[in-house]
């Protein structure tokens, strides 16, 4: 039978090599009358003999000895170019002795004579019995070479080493990619004492990798696995995963025989490494993060908690102008003022201390063991001082400064988190308070940030329902006396109709950065307002000035924002005014100089709030794209009794006029005051001696008296 199909008593698909129809039949008749179902082909030339050959399907191949063309020698090397396991017998009428043996030895399984036909069934019996015996030999040694093949390309193309302890003699063998890992060669380590394997265990971890091996040497564990290191050849440490099982005799219970594998994870121990020094520090400046922060800072509370003498510090700072330098020069610059600012902390730190950046430009300093509060103020102005000091950027010398906020331990703290927390409210009591300030956490801090975020949620529910409306004061022209302008100044006017002052949630806003919502409100309302105003009175021309934050010029669509309010409510840009302080311009020039322009393409008055409060407007103005200056109350309040203040409002009147500008004077309260303005030959003038900022309704109202002062 073929390799591939089944062997039965009962089926016979036999080839016939004979040049005799007659024969051919006479052998198919003698297996038949033995109850072989027989399927037989015959061929008398090597050619057609091949082609039925290659179809694979025979179970025996009966062969005339002697043929006008053929033989069955060149038969039977035809067969044997097949490599088939299947019985080759000769049917032959003579042949003599020698030439039997010889074509046994060749390959032939058995003779049958024509004569003696009732023979060849037990012969066929009996060799496809045999054949099945050596196809199942042969199978077997095939797949032990397949066994074994497969084992040594195994061993040889693994990455792992393997070694097999033979415990019995006290001998361990390690295969060459073992060696390899550890720098040796293959001819090196050949006969090798299990002890040389311990010998080369790194020292911390030499007892607990003997304590596992014997254990599970001792059946007490299913199996063996370590990760440890090992000395390499040239001296230095290899990190590996060594794992092994051993045999153990049924009789004795002991282990006879371990063997396992070896894993270099080298690689991967550095790079669980790198990944846990990643988690524990900021990828910038190499400091610490805010997650190994607190785990310091949790376990110096812990020593707090035991005991009552000890004093720790938990510093919070931000960096000063860092988004307008961020802004200005670049994220690569800014980034280089953070490593600098690192490194200053670094350096005025002390033994024991964590310095931590938490993200942007905050940072945090842990003082660990203070002996009072005052030691931790003095750390914190060196801070300050080291921190103020100039950093080159591109031939310009920078003041990053900082602003700090100081928790102490003494506010007998729980958690970690709560000292960052208050430590955080003071760092921003102090940005509140100035430039280069610091704060000391309490507990009234602690009310007022409650006050802030309860606010803060009523401000943003409160911002969805346009709660925030601009009521508008009268800009009068002091030539006429009639009213030639509003500023539009936000209120805050709640679902009950009452009414939140501007100084308790302009601040606010400003620091969350609500401002940019509220201020898109007061764009779009005080268009619209504009425009009602421009059909209730086409014969006066009205302008209305909002005010623009700072922070509204950090938002990169703000000009198509003013472009969308001017749109919407179809007004002549003109009547629009945009309102700005000096401070603005110091602390963002480029960017918001570009966007000023901007507003002034459009035919936009630019007006600047608050004039001669601020840095240095004098030497600067002449820099800056405005129209109007608006000097700031503080001056106009004190006009009429302080020569000081008079001549500062005439010199800044004198200059706008020398610039091609106009003036308004802010915060007139009196006749007196706005006689003396109207001496200057001042342009315009607001103030609460004309009317308080008015809801739209009431304002209307007063445009449609025509009033004159």
């Amino acid at each position: 039978m073929s390799e591939t199909g089944p062997i039965t008593a009962e089926s016979l698909r036999v080839l016939v090599v004979d040049d005799s129809e007659d024969d051919a039949l006479l052998n198919v008749l003698a297996l038949r009358r033995q109850g072989y179902q027989v399927d037989y082909q015959r061929v008398d030339l090597p050619e057609t003999m091949r082609e039925a050959l290659a179809d694979d399907r025979w179970d025996l191949v009966l062969s005339d000895y002697s043929m006008p063309q053929f033989s069955a020698h060149e038969a039977l090397k035809v067969f044997q170019e097949r490599n088939l396991v299947i019985p080759f017998i000769v049917v032959t009428g003579t042949i003599g002795e020698e030439s039997a043996v010889a074509m046994m030895k060749a390959g032939v399984n058995d003779f049958v004579l024509k004569t003696h036909l009732k023979r060849l069934a037990s012969v066929v019996e009996r060799e496809l019995r045999e054949t099945s015996n050596r196809r199942a030999k042969r199978n077997a040694e095939l797949a032990l070479r397949e066994s074994q093949e497969r084992y040594e390309l195994a061993l040889r193309g693994a990455n792992d080493g393997v070694w097999d302890w033979n415990i019995r003699e006290d001998h361990i063998y390690f295969s060459p990619r073992w060696k390899g890992m550890l720098g040796f060669g293959e001819e090196e380590m050949n006969d090798p004492l299990p002890e040389i394997w311990l010998s080369m265990a790194h020292p911390d971890e030499y007892e607990a990798l003997r304590a596992k091996l014997s254990q599970h040497l001792r059946h007490e564990s299913p199996h063996f696995e370590a990760e440890h290191r090992l000395r390499h050849k040239d001296g230095s440490w290899r990190w590996v995963l060594t794992r092994g099982m051993a045999l153990f005799d049924s009789a004795t219970g002991l282990a006879y025989r371990m063997a396992g594998s070896l894993t270099d994870i080298t690689e991967r121990k550095r790079a669980e490494e790198q990944m846990l020094y990643d988690a524990l520090h900021d990828s910038l400046t190499g400091l610490a993060n805010r997650a190994m922060f607190t785990d310091f800072l949790g376990f110096a509370l812990g020593h707090a908690g035991r005991d009552g003498g000890y004093l720790c510090a938990v510093l919070c700072l931000n960096l000063e102008r860092f988004r307008y330098i961020n802004d200005s020069f670049g994220h690569a610059t800014g980034d280089r003022i953070l490593r600098v600012t690192a490194e200053r902390l670094t350096q005025v730190q002390r033994a024991g201390d964590v310095v931590a950046r938490f993200g942007g430009d905050e940072f945090a300093i842990l003082l660990d063991d203070i002996s009072a509060p005052e030691q931790a103020i003095a750390f914190t102005e060196m801070v300050l001082v080291e921190l103020a000091k100039p950093i080159d950027i591109e031939g310009h010398e920078v003041y990053p400064g900082a602003r700090v906020g100081i928790a102490l331990s003494s506010g007998r703290y729980s958690h970690p988190e709560e000292m960052i927390r208050d430590a955080d409210t003071a760092m921003h009591r102090a940005k509140q308070r100035g430039r280069a300030r610091y704060e000391i956490f309490d507990r009234a801090m602690q009310g007022t940030m409650l006050r802030a975020l309860k606010m803060e949620q009523e401000m943003r529910r409160a911002l969805e329902a346009r709660e925030f409306i601009p009521f508008y004061q009268p800009i009068v022209d002091l030539g006429t006396g009639h009213i030639a302008a509003f500023e539009a100044l936000v209120r805050w006017r709640k679902g009950d109709g009452s009414l939140v002052s501007p100084a308790e949630f302009i601040p606010l806003a400003e620091e969350i950065s609500l401002i940019n919502g509220i201020g898109r409100l007061m764009l779009e309302e005080s268009a619209k307002q504009i425009a009602a105003w421009q059909q209730l009175f086409p014969e006066t021309f009205l302008r209305v000035s909002v005010n623009l934050s700072g922070k509204q010029f950090n938002q990169p669509d703000l000009i198509e924002q003013i472009d969308r309010a001017v749109a919407n409510a179809g007004i002549d840009p003109s009547r629009l005014e945009m309102e700005i302080t000096e401070s603005i311009l110091m602390d963002n020039t480029e960017a918001t100089v570009g966007m000023l322009e901007a507003i002034r393409a459009r035919g936009m008055p630019i007006l600047m709030d608050d004039f001669g409060t601020g840095y240095s407007s004098l030497s600067y103005l002449h820099r800056f794209p405005s129209d109007v200056l608006k000097i700031d109350g503080s001056f106009v309040r004190r006009i009429v009794e302080d020569r000081g203040s008079r001549e500062i409002v005439r010199a800044i009147a004198l200059l706008a006029r020398n610039l091609g500008m106009s003036v308004v004077a802010e915060g007139v309260e009196t006749a007196e005051q706005l006689q003396a303005l109207r001496d200057m030959a001042c342009d315009f003038a607001q103030g609460y001696y004309f009317a308080k900022p008015l809801p739209a309704e009431v304002a209307t109202k007063l445009i449609s008296e025509k009033p004159c002062w």
